[in-house]
């Protein structure tokens, strides 16, 4: 799947395909490919040809930590843009936070009855070994989660309702 990846700043198009624990990254038209491993929460290692590289993470994934240095990083999913976020609006004012494809959900960040701002993040899902903070797309409240964490979710299932 294209993503637009902006780091520190930059944007770059990127394309990602896993396959086990094989990686291909084509990067505005550069192909990388790379054996991967995640030893522990947070640490990525990379194995590219016979060179070892190893990626820190933050917990929240916006900055990643290589070689002692640090980049802001930023992953876009076009097809979010052209729908204008992740969540679906009804006539109502309520809004529908859905997934874009299959995955688990790893963390519930807002509860029912709780408010959120636009933007602020409600779920977590982890979909091709990468997770994704699902957002409000509205100022409001939570009135449903549909999921608990641990539960696996396919493409277009609603996870929460904000109204």
């Amino acid at each position: 799947m294209k993503r637009i990846a902006k780091i520190n700043g930059k944007e770059l198009s990127v394309e990602i395909k896993i396959d086990g624990s094989s990686v291909r990254a084509e990067i505005d038209q550069n192909t990388i490919e790379a054996e991967f491993s995640r030893p522990e929460p947070g640490l990525v290692k990379f194995m590219i040809g016979n060179r070892v590289v190893e990626a820190f993470v933050a917990p929240d994934g916006r900055a990643v930590t290589i070689g002692g240095k640090t980049f802001d990083v930023e992953l876009i999913d076009p097809r979010r843009l052209r729908a204008a976020g992740s969540g679906q609006q009804t006539a109502d004012g309520t809004a529908e936070i859905k997934t874009a494809m299959p995955g688990k959900v790893v963390r519930v960040i807002a509860e029912a009855g709780s408010e959120v701002a636009a933007g602020d993040g409600v779920i977590v899902v982890e979909a091709m070994k990468m997770q994704n903070e699902l957002k409000s797309p509205k100022d409001g409240t939570v009135r449903e989660i549909r999921f608990n964490e641990g539960d696996n979710v396919a493409t277009g299932d609603v996870l929460a309702v904000i109204d």
